[in-house]
């Protein structure tokens, strides 16, 4: 599994081509893709999305969030602003899914270099 980050799926989606939307797009094309929940709401609340591509993103399994998932988010979050860092809220709830699952995240966000840090691995 790997997981997308809004970033990269919202560029793939809007016909870009670059590093992180052709490595959704691949892993989208060999089902190997997944999506943190907060990824799914941040891309379908875009008022410019079509039709088409929300049921493109709706068709894209969501990785499912383990129990303690909140409070280790928070952690995650409030660790990382301890230390000066920028650690965004959907990019903690994001990092944190995949960190839960040991997966990659595909993002065109260097914001995420940050999770590096604490085990996010980034494609």
């Amino acid at each position: 599994m790997i997981a997308l980050d809004t970033s990269a799926f919202a560029r793939l989606l809007d016909g870009l081509h670059d590093r992180a939307s052709d490595a959704a797009r691949d892993a989208l094309d060999t089902r190997l893709a997944t999506l943190p929940p907060v990824v799914l709401t941040e891309l379908l609340s875009n008022p410019n999305i079509t039709v088409a591509g929300s049921e493109y993103v709706a068709s894209v399994p969501l990785l499912p969030l383990r129990d303690g998932y909140w409070l280790r988010a928070a952690s995650l979050r409030s660790d990382l602003k301890r230390r000066g860092l920028k650690a965004e809220l959907a990019d903690c709830l994001i990092a944190q899914a995949c960190l839960d699952h040991d997966i990659p995240l595909i993002t065109y966000d260097l914001d995420f270099r940050h999770f590096v840090r604490v085990g996010l691995k980034l494609l």
